[in-house]
């Protein structure tokens, strides 16, 4: 039988950073993972290139049940922490937008920082391996898995959730905390594409499809996001629409400002008063392009001289454009989507220590807990974040 101190299950971001830094501690750690190749998510994470924390991250930047559980975590190991760490391994990165950080090559520069943080203080990863069943034992836990039975005194679940299950994606930590009694709820697609199915819109995403629009204003339920949003053959999605669906339900209405940094009502009465003979059409096309300009119009609106068109007719254009109104079919689901919403209840987690409430040596940390986070490296830091504080205590 293997006996160990620590067994985390995931070689995801939140375990390989509970396993250095717990074994970093002195504590003897095993990392159990099913799949055939640890940090899959960081991979492929910002387009390649891992968008690894994000500059202004708070936790007014997390949605959960329990909005108050990320603070003591987020508190204990800040972005500065991880940029830190990066700099350690000279890491070279950028800022993109809004405090988003990448790195200036490729994803795989974070997961062999955190594979050499493992190596440096001992933690041993073991890939390729499934966990059959786990019991609870008189100081700690039986596990049964392929490498035959394991034996740890603190085990951390850090296997994720739904969200992307071509990567090997599992309701495992699920399955995990509701044999121990833990309470979980209801989880759904977060950070995903939405879909469209009426006619006319479809057609219109369609034409559209692989058109970006920057800086849109999308709200839904209270919320607002300013960031690109870009047109798919199934729909919308781009950063603003991708933060929005965190808040969205079926049946929601869209709000999409395509230009809220123009006053359109003043914008349009200034070119009617000045160049009254150009077409709306072509007078759109210098605020989008030329093809999404002659769509919309066709679409929308009836296509004239400005002088031509009425004060209320204007008023029309400006709203419309100002406040597009639509009510998606759905979204992608978890095969595109880039985290999963709900989760593990964190009323019944620690949330100092991620110990479980309710079993003693049990752990959750990263994504499988109801925490998540916004686009832009908040997800990731709350794995830094929250793998780090369970590693103090396992």
């Amino acid at each position: 039988m293997l006996q160990t101190e620590v067994l985390i299950i995931g070689a995801g971001a939140a375990g390989l950073m509970c396993a250095a830094t717990a074994a970093a501690r002195g504590r003897k750690v095993l990392v159990l993972d099913h799949a055939n190749k640890a940090g899959k998510k960081i991979l492929m994470s910002g387009g390649g290139r891992c968008n690894f924390t994000n500059l202004y991250c708070e936790p007014a930047n997390f949605l959960s049940g329990n909005p108050h559980f990320c603070k003591s975590a987020l508190a204990r190991f800040t972005q500065w922490d991880f940029i830190g760490l990066v700099a350690k391994h000279a890491v070279p990165y950028h800022e993109k937008k809004l405090g988003q950080l990448f790195c200036d090559h490729k994803s795989s520069d974070i997961l062999e920082l955190l594979l050499a943080e493992c190596a440096e203080s001992g933690a041993e990863i073991r890939l390729n391996t499934a966990v059959q069943s786990i019991d609870k034992a008189a100081q700690g836990f039986l596990l049964h898995t392929d490498l035959g039975e394991v034996a740890c005194q603190s085990l951390v679940i850090a296997s994720g959730g739904l969200s992307i299950p071509t990567l090997g994606a599992s309701g495992f930590g699920y399955q995990v905390a509701r044999q121990f009694g833990h309470t979980l709820l209801p989880t759904r697609a977060g950070l995903v594409p939405f879909t469209v199915t009426e006619p006319q819109l479809k057609a219109l995403c369609t034409e559209l499809s692989g058109t970006s629009v920057e800086d849109c204003r999308v709200s839904c339920n209270g919320q607002s996001f300013v960031e690109n949003i870009l047109f798919t053959h199934r729909g919308l999605s781009g950063p603003a629409i991708l933060q929005i669906s965190s808040y969205w339900q079926p049946g929601d209405t869209l709000h999409i400002d395509l230009l809220p940094h123009i006053d359109l009502p003043e914008w349009l009465a200034t070119q009617q008063r000045e160049r009254g003979n150009s077409e709306l059409k072509t007078l759109l096309a210098e605020l989008f392009t030329r093809k999404m300009a002659t769509l919309l119009v066709d679409s929308w609106f009836v296509n004239k001289p400005l002088k031509q068109y009425t004060p209320a007719e204007l008023t029309a254009i400006a709203e419309r454009l100002s406040d597009w109104q639509l009510v998606p079919a759905g979204t992608e689901g978890y095969r595109t989507a880039e985290v999963t919403l709900g989760g593990i209840d964190t009323h019944e987690v620690s949330s100092k220590t991620l110990e479980s409430l309710k079993v003693p040596g049990l752990y959750f940390i990263g994504e499988v807990l109801d925490v998540t986070g916004h686009l832009g490296g908040f997800n990731f830091q709350w794995a830094w974040a929250s793998g780090y504080a369970a590693a103090q205590f396992v």
